[in-house]
């Protein structure tokens, strides 16, 4: 959304409830998206000023008390050695992988945002007694490269994001693997499963519903849910500058080990990117795929009360887009690898020793 759009006689305003009703009945079934016709419709639904107070309140109350100050050095999964992987693109992607023997099957582990691979650290190793594990940062978080976005936002679009994966697994020696994506990891896994069928052997996907059916079934409670998937689609440096004014660079309360890098001005950035490719190149991208099913077994797991499983069928809809998929929710929230890592750890066992 632009300024101008948060302005007028309505901004701050939420539409009434027939008005409301009708949108989200215009979107049911559409299966060719116009980007300009979801935003707009995104911003009906609500207005700029309500996003921009929304995002006030939260990040007040998130940060009213202060996240301590950042380590003096970097923090390390258990058993894991960090290990810098330069791509086919030239973009370097900053990995953490287990050490001993790597003959065994390979695991590939991506986080959502505003993480990095450290998320992992209660779960990845004790699943390396089992997998060669990586755990790597996505491109422009952590302490992988954060490159200026492209004009059309394909340098973070999910298709460049596989590939930086698929290169780093073929850096350790790995042609396939299994993948778990948790947030922004798990669409950039869907992603790698379409273009890289042959190496993606199992897949778990963590709180998500693909992105293509999230921008073409616009409603008034996923943008209530979601609001921040359309304050980051505004033009740099719009979002950029209100994340990074706000108190603690405008990220909710985490570990050091994250701010440390995703709270600067290109980490800032290059989430903003990420969530604009999201609803510009890759819905192009998905949109092509479209009749592609996944073609590996997949495990989708979603928050037990969370606003994906309130809002969506969301096994069903996976099962539209995969063509074996299981799943369930689960306890410990969006972050279940930090909130309930035996219980996630037990199903990740489970279903990879199936």
């Amino acid at each position: 959304m632009t300024d101008d759009q948060r302005s007028g006689p309505t901004a701050g305003r939420l539409p009434d409830r027939g008005a409301a009703d009708e949108l989200r009945n215009a979107d049911e079934g559409v299966r060719s998206p116009d980007r300009r016709r979801i935003l707009r419709t995104a911003s009906t639904l609500v207005a700029g000023a309500t996003l921009a107070q929304s995002i006030g309140h939260a990040l007040h109350a998130q940060d009213a008390h202060p996240a301590p100050a950042a380590p003096a050095e970097l923090l390390e999964i258990a058993g894991f050695e960090r290990v810098r992987v330069k791509t086919s693109d030239g973009t370097t992607i900053q990995t953490a992988v287990s050490k001993g023997n790597r003959k065994r099957p390979a695991l590939l582990l991506l986080h959502g945002a505003p993480l990095t691979h450290y998320t992992w650290r209660d779960v990845a190793p004790e699943l390396a007694k089992r997998f060669t594990v990586v755990a790597a940062d996505l491109r422009g978080y952590g302490d992988s490269d954060q490159p200026q976005g492209l004009p059309d936002h394909s340098n973070y679009s999910k298709r460049a994001m596989a590939q930086d994966q698929v290169d780093v697994m073929k850096h350790f020696g790995f042609d396939s693997f299994a993948v778990v994506g948790q947030d922004r990891g798990g669409r950039v896994a869907h992603r790698m499963a379409l273009d890289h069928p042959s190496a993606v052997t199992k897949l778990v996907l963590i709180d998500i519903v693909p992105t293509y059916y999230l921008y073409t079934h616009v409603t008034l409670d996923f943008v209530r849910a979601y609001f921040h998937w359309f304050n980051f689609l505004q033009a740099s440096p719009i979002p950029e500058n209100q994340l990074l004014a706000a108190p603690a660079g405008g990220l909710t309360p985490q570990l050091p080990e994250y701010r440390r890098r995703n709270s600067t001005p290109a980490g800032v950035h290059a989430m903003c990117e990420d969530y604009r490719a999201a609803a510009s190149i890759d819905l192009e991208h998905d949109k092509a795929d479209l009749d592609k099913k996944i073609a590996c077994p997949v495990n989708v797991l979603w928050a037990d009360g969370g606003a994906m499983g309130k809002l969506y069928d969301v096994l069903a809809i996976w099962r539209d887009r995969a063509q074996n998929v299981i799943g369930k929710g689960m306890p410990g929230g969006h972050n279940m690898q930090e909130g309930a890592p035996a219980e996630l750890l037990a199903e990740l066992q489970r279903f990879f020793n199936a």
